[in-house]
């Protein structure tokens, strides 16, 4: 590892901490904020740990601290309430605030990027076209299960399970979630995947 990259990663994870603690200073909801920020809890220790055997390229390290602030300030509001996703809904004219379709992209967009990076450099599939085809069924598989997960919390918690749903009325919320990640898989793809190549080719040859 360069000194230039372990310098960007220290960077990017003081802001990570800087976010998670503003988010959690004073959220809505503590049960939603919880709920929000459990991927970004989990997913750095694994990163922590796994850092020195199995370091990430710099532009998934980047764009997992975006997706990280994504999920940190809709914990801190709740989805239906941050406001930017106002902003965005007066903008474009929408009848809902839709902050948590940023959320969704990135649920498509940043895993589709971490799925590519483990399969390519594990040599698990071979071929480019069979590459891509399983890493958006990976990306529709995360975001079902995360479905189900919301789903789980509406029959634990009942009313108290609406500002984790964020459904905001919208009955085909969940349908046009998962949609949502599936554009943002295929345009990681489309517009990153050379990039990625490079940076995974310049760790390998470290």
């Amino acid at each position: 590892m360069n000194t230039s990259s372990s310098r960007l990663h220290l960077l990017l994870t003081a802001a990570m901490f800087a976010v998670l603690i503003w988010s959690g200073l004073a959220p809505y909801d503590r049960a939603t904020w919880l709920m929000e920020v459990a991927p970004v809890l989990i997913a750095f220790p694994l990163m922590l740990a796994t850092y020195r055997r199995f370091p990430l390229t710099d532009l998934l390290y980047v764009l997992i601290l975006l997706h990280a602030i994504v999920l940190m300030v809709g914990g801190a509001y709740t989805y239906a309430r941050v406001p930017f996703g106002f902003d965005l809904q007066q903008w474009l004219g929408l009848g809902r605030n839709p902050y948590d379709k940023i959320g969704h992209f990135f649920q498509g967009f940043v895993p589709a990027l971490v799925a590519r990076e483990i399969l390519l450099r594990g040599r698990h599939i071979a071929g480019r076209k069979m590459l891509a085809f399983v890493v958006v069924c990976i990306v529709l598989a995360i975001s079902a299960t995360y479905e189900l997960i919301e789903w789980g919390a509406a029959v634990a918690m009942g009313q108290g399970a609406d500002e984790f749903l964020g459904t905001q009325g919208d009955q085909w919320d969940t349908q046009s979630d998962m949609f949502t990640a599936l554009i943002g898989s295929i345009a990681a793809l489309l517009l990153l995947a050379r990039w990625q190549d490079r940076q995974i080719a310049a760790i390998e040859r470290i």
